[in-house]
């Protein structure tokens, strides 16, 4: 773990150790030098607006354009792209 402690943060280090150590297949990770890691590391990749649209999908009772807006407003920067392509998938693009 050392050497996932100095090139991530300790979350996402925490992650993926524990991922590798239970045989896990998936991780979610939001940050391009996590995922690059978990990729190298042979772990398959999902992020928080694919762990919403996979709640979606299974029923839960959620606004992906509201979930959206609320990681916004917490500083949580999405790409436009990314948006328009979740917002799509959950069926609320606007056009």
């Amino acid at each position: 773990m050392p050497l996932l402690q100095n090139t991530l943060d300790s979350g996402e280090a925490a992650v993926i150790q524990l991922a590798l150590n239970q045989g896990m297949q998936t991780v979610c990770i939001d940050e391009s030098v996590g995922r690059r890691i978990a990729r190298l590391s042979g772990l398959s990749l999902t992020g928080s607006l694919g762990i919403l649209l996979r709640a979606k999908q299974e029923g839960y009772p959620l606004s992906i354009y509201e979930a959206i807006h609320s990681m916004k407003k917490r500083g949580i920067w999405l790409s436009e792209g990314l948006v328009s392509a979740a917002l799509r998938f959950a069926g609320e693009s606007k056009g």
